[in-house]
């Protein structure tokens, strides 16, 4: 795999290319809960395959009232997908959007969706010295004095901004995504906020706004927090007439009935979910610190289930990475990341004895 050709998590690929089994592989690319779907999702996921002969619910129905009940909106205000990267490709066209403004340096298939859905695409990226925080300010800034117009593209009418944002991590304050908002809305665009790893920062979440502003849509996942990254679930928050459009465009039967109920369960499993939060809180924090006693690496703040990491200066990424995988190891290579450079890596937070595999043969390939 060429570096930047992959988000992470092939790991099908990389067994079938350097020979091994699945099991000799740690996967720190993919940021997914190290303590994996909870036992009352496994025990459902087993007991639905028996409703494996029917189609699958296409409205979602039970999945949708429990998500209306646990965020206070109407149930029409949600949409379910196939992972919320099938709902990303589906808004472009959906809406549609002729010029959308993405905060990076940030997940690559935003761009990818307005490209594919016919529209131009513009980037403003966080700074290196700002410990990558994303630029709201300057995402103002821009649409305020509509430099987009003096660029002869069309206006901007629609704003991608991933909070906390990966691959860095870093966080934005509620009160910031509303000024953004205030402004988006002030020009009728739309401003998508992606929370895929919301769950580990609740309190940044901007979800409720979507009950009460028609230019917010809210995107959510249960890859990251739930685990349940094979069964491919997510969802989206706005309007009941955002919701509509969206749902005109989506592929019938695109959520299977596992998926459906794997999410109903994980989302009623509150002790899994505080347990989850518990050990993220105390192993990031523990794996950051060790990870800064290594030579010359840079430890950028995380808000989520994964570390941004910069490398001393005579070592690139792309070499690193590939010594990794020779032990095992798979770290998420950001050198082609646009706004990142190429001395960066990510590197999801597993469980104690992965991360001390990992901080080992760190250790050992940036002394030798």
């Amino acid at each position: 795999m060429r570096a930047g050709d992959e988000h992470g998590g092939n790991v099908y690929s990389v067994a079938s290319e350097d020979g091994c089994r699945l099991a000799h592989l740690v996967d720190f690319s993919a940021s997914i809960n190290p303590l994996g779907p909870s036992k009352r999702v496994r025990r459902v996921v087993m007991s639905a395959l028996t409703r494996a002969v029917h189609y699958p619910d296409p409205y979602c129905t039970a999945l949708r009232l429990a998500l209306a009940r646990l965020h206070g909106l109407d149930p029409a205000q949600f949409i379910i997908g196939n992972g919320s990267s099938e709902l990303i490709h589906l808004l472009p066209r959906a809406l549609p959007m002729r010029h959308a403004l993405i905060l990076g340096p940030t997940f690559s298939e935003y761009t990818r969706a307005v490209r594919n859905g016919g529209g131009q695409v513009s980037h403003i990226y966080a700074e290196r010295a700002n410990h990558y925080l994303p630029p709201v300010e300057q995402a103002i800034a821009m649409l305020q004095v509509g430099r987009a117009k003096s660029l002869n593209q069309p206006r901007i009418d629609g704003v991608f901004l991933c909070n906390p944002n990966s691959p860095t991590g870093q966080p934005v304050q509620v009160e910031d995504v509303l000024d953004l908002l205030q402004v988006v809305s002030d020009r009728k665009a739309w401003l998508v906020v992606d929370e895929t790893f919301v769950e580990y920062c609740n309190e940044l979440s901007v979800l409720p706004t979507a009950g009460r502003n028609p230019r917010v849509i809210v995107l959510r996942s249960f890859t990251k927090f739930y685990a349940l990254a094979g069964l491919r679930i997510g969802y989206l928050a706005s309007t009941k007439a955002i919701v509509e459009r969206v749902r005109k465009h989506q592929a019938p039967w695109s959520v299977n009935c596992l998926a459906q109920e794997a999410a109903l369960a994980a989302l009623h499993d509150r002790s899994h979910a505080r347990r989850s939060l518990r050990y993220m809180m105390v192993e990031r924090s523990r794996f950051a610190s060790q990870l800064k006693m290594l030579p010359g690496i840079t430890v950028y703040p995380s808000a989520a289930n994964f570390l941004l990491l910069e490398l001393p200066g005579s070592t690139r990424a792309s070499p690193l990475t590939q010594a990794l995988r020779r032990h095992g190891l798979l770290v998420r290579d950001c050198s082609s990341v646009p706004g990142l450079n190429s001395r960066t890596i990510r590197v999801a937070v597993r469980t104690s004895s992965q991360n001390h595999r990992l901080l080992t043969a760190l250790r050992s390939l940036l002394l030798s």
